[in-house]
């Protein structure tokens, strides 16, 4: 038998296929058959184990195992882990991502929310709980990314009377885009920068670019804007009516990207088995050192994405000189240590809001069309999920070439929507219809007040909108 023969029994290059051609010589010359060779090769590759003392073939098993323990092969679960799905018409792209994510042999089950299309390994909407270890790109590039909104003692009336004051406490207050930061004179103060930032080498080195960047709103979606919030239950903790009311939608900034990367790359470094289609859904052992670090690494992006949300409420509440009547927030790229079927799992929730029972958060739709603030009902089917916003519809080069800021700046003023800068890449239309995504979703969130946007900033990328 030669070298490809072997190959095609399933023996491996290198000793193995060596310690397979002495094999069949010793079978030979035992006796015998040469019929009978390859079906007694074929056994000890599938069951290399169980042949370790056999007197013709150990040796071949021997090398088989070694190769094995070098070289792991992927081996995903006998059957997939279930998951869910709400909404119709989704992306195929991103529930195939889905199905992927449930052939991990660390899989116990998913879902998959009402506003979910294509991400990095999981889809963006996408819920996976896992045993005992922690997918990096499951949690997402941005770590933390989350909401926030306070309600101010202001008349909604202001946003008209009021609405330069308003638009300078924005663009004064924080920041917007890819490395936007404040000079060392005028950098945010925030506990979080007194945290143990050498919890990992990673995070050690980040500490002043943090710093600067506290305080400050990303690319892409990420904005801070005022608008109208409608109380519609007066359990929120307001009495049913209309408020002004800040909101922002922002993240780890640039050091929760750097930690992502990075044990992103590490993962997949660690797992070489994974099928190119599932490369991005490496995972990280959370009894290992590297599972570990990210662990931490991730905790302390979430604290740090908090505070730079705290640092841009308080900056420019400060400067309008008002009160908060209340504040809601919440993450929605993270990963939860949580109990469900009766065992401890990993939550990872990408682009998801948690909705356990009672628990509030915000779901945005676009700067044209309404928010949400829910409650939730707790739905053990979505893993006490739900969506975290409306959820792109066609992708951001499209979105580019579908639409002018002509058309745009006429759906706004229909609106009755300020726009102090953006990219044409968010514009409302690129977005799902945030009413069926909710609809998707009434067992899984309870609605507790709109939120309709009126002045909006998100990172002057692209085109701007003219005066």
């Amino acid at each position: 038998m030669n070298a490809r023969k072997f190959a095609r029994l399933g023996v491996p290059q290198g000793e193995a296929m060596r310690q397979a051609g002495t094999a069949v010589r010793n079978a030979r010359a035992f006796g015998i058959p040469k019929r009978d060779i390859p079906q007694l090769i074929t056994a000890v590759v599938e069951n290399p184990t169980d042949h370790l003392q056999d007197e013709l073939f150990g040796d071949l098993a021997a090398a088989i195992l070694a190769h094995e323990q070098e070289n792991p092969a992927f081996k995903p679960r006998k059957q997939p882990a279930p998951f869910q799905i709400w909404g119709e018409n989704l992306d195929e792209n991103s529930i195939k991502q889905m199905r992927n994510a449930a052939q991990l042999p660390v899989s116990v089950r998913g879902a998959l929310m009402p506003d979910a299309h294509l991400g990095y390994g999981l889809p963006i909407g996408g819920v996976l709980a896992v045993r005992n270890a922690v997918i990096p790109y499951a949690v997402g590039v941005d770590i933390a990314c989350r909401m926030k909104m306070s309600v101010l003692n202001l008349s909604p009336h202001t946003l008209r009377g009021e609405q330069k004051r308003l638009a300078n406490a924005i663009e004064y207050e924080t920041r917007f885009g890819i490395g936007a930061n404040f000079r060392k004179g005028e950098r945010r103060d925030h506990p979080v920068m007194e945290a143990d930032w050498g919890v990992t080498a990673v995070t050690k080195r980040l500490r002043d670019k943090a710093w600067a960047q506290l305080g400050t709103s990303g690319s892409g979606n990420h904005f801070v804007e005022f608008g109208i919030l409608t109380v519609l239950n007066d359990e929120l903790g307001l009495p049913t009516g209309e408020y002004l009311a800040l909101l922002s939608h922002s993240g780890s900034r640039g050091s929760g990207a750097t930690v992502a990367n990075h044990y992103s790359k590490l993962a997949m470094d660690l797992r070489p088995e994974l099928p190119k289609e599932l490369r991005h859904l490496a995972w990280l052992d959370l009894d290992s050192d590297p599972g570990r670090e990210y662990w931490a690494a991730m905790q302390l992006m979430g604290q740090y994405a908090a505070a730079n949300h705290a640092c841009i409420h308080q900056h420019v509440v400060k400067a309008l000189n008002v009160k908060v009547l209340l504040d809601v927030e919440n993450h929605h790229n993270f990963a939860w240590q949580e109990q469900h079927d009766g065992e401890t799992v990993i939550v990872h929730r990408k682009g998801a809001t948690p909705a356990g029972v009672g628990v509030l958060g915000i779901i945005p739709g676009s700067m044209g069309a309404p928010g949400f603030v829910v409650r939730g009902l707790g739905n053990e089917a979505s893993l006490q999920s739900a969506a975290h916003g409306a959820g792109r519809r066609m992708s951001r080069r499209k979105a580019k070439q579908s639409f002018t800021w002509s058309a745009v700046k006429k759906y706004l003023r229909e609106r009755d929507v300020t726009l102090l800068s953006a990219g044409l890449d968010e514009v409302p239309m690129a977005y799902k219809d945030i009413h069926e995504v909710m609809a998707a979703q009434a067992d899984l969130v309870e609605t507790m007040a709109r939120f309709d946007p009126k002045l909006v900033k998100m990172a002057p990328a692209g085109e701007r909108p003219e005066d």
